[in-house]
Order: C-alpha cells, then structure tokens, then sequence
C-alpha cells in the first residue's frame, strides 16, 4: 500500500520509469514507494532532516537498541498508565509483579553458582596481594558501582575497626577500607546526573582506569545493565589489553568480570558487546530478566539483579578474608557466616516477597507524593544507612521521567521536585557521609588532551569536553544534603510539601531519643503547617502500634503513613537485603507516581531525555510505535522521518528556551498524527498545545 502522501509524487515517477531501462524501472519501482513515503510526512511537516539525524540514522546504527529484550514491552505492565489512574494499588502490583522475574532467573541460576564463587575468590585472593578491586558502571550500574564502596564494603571496614582484631587486619592488609574502587562514567559528580557524551565513548571507561591506577593482577567488574554501554566496555577490553597472550588465559578469566542483562543472542549484532562476549580472557555473567517493568528502563530489574548479584560476591569474598581473624561467635556478631552461595542468592527471594506484600502500603505513599507535585509542591526524602539507595531512585527519575535533576545550592530558582537530606552539619560532611570518603572529580588536564585528540565525531568530542567542565572537584560545592540551619533556611520544606524518611533497625531504636537528628527531623517537619509525612520503616519484625518507635512517630506526627518493611535475614552482614527491599520499594513507588502524573504512556517512558545516542534511539523508537499503533498500514512513517522530526523537536525546545520542559517524544507523535489525521500542516506551537493541555495518554487514547 502506498502513502496517501506519496502516490502523486510516485505517479509521476512512473512517466519518467517508462521511459528507462525496464530493470532500472522495476528495481525503482519496488523501492520508491518506501523511499517517498520515508519523505512525504516530513515534506508537509516542513522538516529537512538535520545533518546530525541523518549521521546517526545512516552511521549510529550500533546505538539503536529497539531490538534488544530489556527495551521490549513487558506484558504485565502494558497498560500500566491506564490501570494506575484507576487504582493505584493494581498499578503497583503489575510494577512489583516484575520483580518476580528476577526471581526465576536467581532460581535458575541457584544450580550453577561456580562463577560467582570464583568471583568471590578473586576478591579475597586480590585483597591478600595487596591488589585493587574495581568496579565501574555507567548510569544506573555506575550507581551501582558507588554503593559498592560507599554503602558496603567500607562500612564494614568502620564496624570491624572497634574489634580488637584491627590492628592484626591493618597489618595484614594494609590500606583494606581503600582497596576496593567503585567508580562510575563521569566520576562522582554523575552521581547527580548524567553527563552527555561520556557513556558513549569506550575511551573514558579507559582513561578512568588508568586514572586509579588499575594494573594487571587487580580484579576488574564491569557492569552495563543492557550489555551494550560503550564506556563499560572500554573499561573491560582496556583492562584485558593489560594482559599478554602468552598469559595463561584462566589467569585472565579469573581477574576479568563482565556483568550485563540481554541475552548474547540479541547482543552479538553490535560490534562493541561482541568485541566482549568473544574475548575468551573475559568471565561473563549473563542476568538476563526480560522486559523491565517500563519499557527500556532498567534502573528497574537489570540493575537490581546485578546490584544483588555483585552483593553477595562481596559478602561471600569477605567471609573467606575474615574467617581466619574472628571466632564463630565474633562472625555471627558481624552476620558473616558460611552459607552457600545458592544459600546467599536464594535469599533475594524472600526479600522479594516482602516487598510484594507491601503494595497496599506503597500505594498510599504514590497517591501522597503524586497529589503533592499535583500542587506544586516539593518532597524532601531524609535518610542515613539507606541514603545511597533513596538518593539513587531520586535521581535516577530526572533522566527516566525528564524531570529537573537535583538543584545546586547556588541556584536562586528552585526547579527539582526532590530533595535528598541526610544527618550532617554542612554540605561537606554530607558528602562524606554519602560516599564515606572524601569527593573525587574528574581532573581535566588528565581528559582533556585525550578527549581532544582521540575522538573522531565533532559530536561526540564537543559533549564530552563540555561535560568535562562540569565534572571537577569542584562541583561537591554546588550541592548540599546537609540536615542542617543553613540549608533549611535556604531550601528547607514549605507549606504542602512531602517529608519521606527511611530508617533501618540501629535508626529506628534511635527515634525515641530526643536529641537523634531522626525525632529532630520528624519534630521539624510537623511544625510546618499542612505538610505531609511518611515514615519507612525497615524493622527486623513487624512493629506494632504500641512499639515505641511507632508511639513517638505519632506522638510527634499523628497524621504520618507508616509503611513497614519488615525484614529478618538470617544474616546481613552489608544490609545487602535491607537496600534492596528499599530500592525495589523506591522504583515502583517513583515509577507510580510518574504514571499517575501522565508520564508514562502504557508502560513507556514518553518523557525520556534523549541526551545520549541510546536515548536517541529509545526515543525515536518510541515515537515510531506509538505512531503506527494508531495508523493504518499505507499511513506508517519510517525510522528516518520519526528521527527527523526528533532532531527537529530538539531544536525547537532549544529555539524557544524549552529544553527540559516539554517531552519532545510527546510532540513528536502529536505533531506527526495531527498532521496525518487532518492531512495538512501542524506546528511545533499546536502540538505543544495539544500535548500541555490534554496530554499525550487522552491524545491517543
């Protein structure tokens, strides 16, 4: 069938065909309706392709992902956006019900557990050679990466310090609360947002290396939750390239870990992922789960599954290291004990099924939160072990929903709907209590020349010399999550805002103690008239009315929610399982609360920020599907028009100073449709329109 579009344009091909050579004809004939129809829509939209469309529709061709399964449409949640405005509940059960998945895959998995055991081994063989450990993602794994460091491993050195086995463990291992490195594409300051440019280049992933030093002997993870991430796989095959050939290749293997969510199958068509998963001196570890519970956004199940994943090899690793310095009663103390490693991956099950318990619950906190930006209003999320984990979710909704990211403390206009406080007396101290050292930036005489030098597309070598001006030291001055008097008065909570705090066990003893930071927030925040509060509780059981936490949350804050996750693992000596349960709480909650505000659409991300080449590709894929579900089969535009009409959406909200207000997915299918639908020009300015004041969900449905 043919474009109503394109059959005039082709009927006068067709003159000229008849006149030429009849092969040439029927070869042109065969291909120019698909050829005039990728051009028509666009002809009457009056858009040229741009340059760069064009570049990465014919060269970007690597970094379009629709084929892979984490960017597939799960069936549980397709229609999540329809559901959820009806019932909240249904909607986050179809979100946690996703969750199971991970699940399965761990049951699977429970029958051969060798690698992780050999991963776990390579730990503890590195730290007793005075070797690095080093563990890099990008985005959600790079988060993933920093929780490592800064949530496990060197908590557990400062517990163990108070034992007298300390000074014995310093001798032995010297610099041990330092030797394992989680670093993310961008450095810390990516721990605020991403930094464009960076995730696409292989070249960071190995300028970072380099920059900690990591050498051949050390053991390198590298963690992308689709497989494909340019900057993790730099890191790996730079790490491999330190070996020589002649090393013996099980040496390799044991050093050299790629960890990632996509079947090989769906991965060996792009060059970079096959350029791992055919490197012999590579372990890989597949976690493939399936579709993420929204479509592409695998913050969701890929990285919670290889944020557990990579917990337990610690945990694992660090028994091994430690048994030999505590008694039995000691190790108890410290919840290392010798369980499997079956045993330590089939302990996700459980947690799991809290979590899923816990829907009811859940969903008042989504309406709560929901109606509270429905206002206008902000949230302030407070917490102190679980801070990693609740800020991770927090961010990570900027670039999955195009929200405002985390506003500077420099900034006069407030823009994010969130922010993330924890106990500290300045903005100093907040970052040492965030990443449990002292802030590392990227140093840019290190990068630049590199950047400079060694990358071929314009494109990509501007993003990554502009991000790198934004990835120095000094950024931790730019933001504060201090609780203290300063950032109060500054940026403190205001009439109908939402405080959200989360408290483990050794916190929630602490509420009844009036000088805890944990009662002086909650006193705080109640004595700010109509401000909601919501209380998460990580109990080891299920507290009850008359518990005392519970009495002096009421006392001070009769109106709070409470929502109870109760969780006694047998042990859990990192609270491994306590961050999991709040993050799998976190991405349905946050995910929710986006869907209730028309920000999702089924159970796709329509507000993605296309800042990278794969969000590029997500949402011109986006825009194509939700175009052609509605149009009849000689009506459906191409790949090329819907990247075209992209591009051009870019610099629309670029012209009109909108970046970051409007979703440029959203007025891309609105644009295109009015258009077919009423068979003449719409404008960028009536979609926006159309798109502010009905939204893009009742457009289509």
């Amino acid at each position: 069938m043919l474009s109503k579009f394109g059959k005039k344009s082709i009927q006068k091909s067709l003159i000229f065909l008849s006149k030429a050579n009849y092969a040439r004809g029927l070869f042109a004939f065969v291909l120019l309706p698909f050829i005039l129809n990728a051009s028509s829509i666009l002809d009457i939209l009056k858009i040229q392709p741009s340059l760069l469309s064009v570049d990465y529709v014919n060269n970007k061709q690597q970094f379009q992902l629709h084929t892979l399964m984490t960017e597939q449409r799960h069936p549980h949640t397709w229609d999540l956006s329809q559901r959820i405005k009806e019932n909240t509940c249904d909607g986050i059960e179809r979100l946690l019900r996703v969750d199971c998945d991970i699940s399965e895959m761990f049951l699977h998995l429970a029958s051969n557990t060798h690698l992780l055991e050999q991963a776990a081994s390579a730990i503890k063989e590195a730290i007793v050679e005075n070797k690095k450990i080093y563990i890099y993602g990008c985005g959600a794994t790079g988060r993933l990466a920093k929780q490592m460091e800064s949530s496990f491993w060197r908590p557990i050195w400062k517990k163990i310090e108070s034992y007298p086995q300390w000074k014995k463990i310093q001798n032995d291992l010297p610099g041990i609360e330092n030797r394992l490195i989680g670093e993310m594409t961008g450095g810390d300051r990516a721990l605020i947002s991403s930094l464009e440019g960076f995730e696409d280049l292989q070249l960071i992933g190995k300028l970072q290396l380099e920059d900690h030093g990591i050498q051949k002997g050390d053991v390198v993870f590298a963690i992308t939750e689709g497989g494909e991430t340019s900057s993790v796989i730099g890191t790996i095959l730079a790490a491999a390239n330190q070996y020589k050939e002649s090393d013996p290749l099980a040496e390799k293997q044991h050093h050299l870990y790629f960890i990632y969510n996509n079947p090989d199958c769906v991965l060996l068509p792009f060059d970079r992922s096959r350029s791992v998963l055919d490197n012999e001196a590579i372990t890989k570890m597949c976690l493939a789960t399936g579709p993420q519970s929204i479509t592409g956004s695998t913050r969701m199940q890929a990285t919670t599954s290889e944020t557990f994943v990579m917990g337990i090899i610690l945990e694992q690793a660090l028994y091994e290291l430690l048994n030999p310095y505590f008694s039995e009663d000691e190790l108890n103390q410290l919840e290392l004990t010798d369980a499997t490693m079956k045993e330590r991956l089939l302990s996700f099950l459980p947690v799991q099924q809290t979590v899923y318990a816990a829907q009811t619950s859940i969903s008042k906190l989504t309406d709560l939160e929901a109606s509270t930006y429905s206002k206008g209003s902000s949230s302030f999320y407070f917490a102190s072990d679980g801070l990693i984990t609740v800020f991770i979710d927090s961010t990570e909704r900027a670039p999955t929903f195009r929200l405002f990211p985390l506003d500077p403390c420099t900034s006069k206009e407030k823009k994010s709907w969130i922010q993330v406080w924890t106990p500290a007396i300045d903005k100093h101290s907040a970052w040492n209590s965030f990443l449990g050292r002292d802030f590392r930036g990227l140093n840019k005489e290190f990068y630049e020349y590199s950047f400079s030098k060694n990358i071929d597309d314009p494109y990509l070598r501007q993003a990554a010399l502009t991000s790198l001006s934004k990835a120095g030291d000094d950024q931790k001055n730019l933001f504060d999550f201090s609780f203290s008097k300063e950032n109060l008065e500054r940026n403190g909570p205001k009439e109908n805002d939402l405080g959200v705090m989360i408290l483990f066990p050794n916190e929630i003893a602490q509420l009844n103690d009036c000088t805890s930071p944990f009662q002086s927030w909650l006193r705080t925040l109640s004595s700010i008239e109509k401000v909601n509060i919501a209380v998460i509780l990580v109990p080891t059981v299920l507290l009850s009315q008359s518990d005392p936490a519970i009495e002096t949350i009421l006392k001070i804050a009769p109106e709070s929610l409470i929502l109870q996750l109760p969780m006694h693992p047998l042990y859990d000596p990192l609270q491994l399982r306590r961050h999991m349960g709040v993050k799998m709480v976190l991405n349905a909650h946050s995910t929710a609360v986006m869907a209730k505000l028309g920000r999702v659409v089924g159970n796709t991300m329509t507000f993605v920020n296309p800042g990278n080449l794969k969000l590029i590709g997500r949402a011109t894929s986006l825009i194509l599907s939700h175009v052609n579900d509605q149009l009849s089969i000689d009506e459906k535009i191409t790949y090329s028009d819907a990247n075209a009409a992209l591009f051009d959406a870019l610099e629309y909200g670029k012209r009109t100073q909108k970046i970051g207000q409007n979703s440029e997915v959203g007025l891309c299918i609105i644009r295109i449709l009015e258009t077919i639908k009423n068979q003449s020009y719409c404008s960028w300015e009536q979609a926006e329109d159309l798109l502010q004041t009905i939204g893009l969900e009742n457009y289509l449905y």
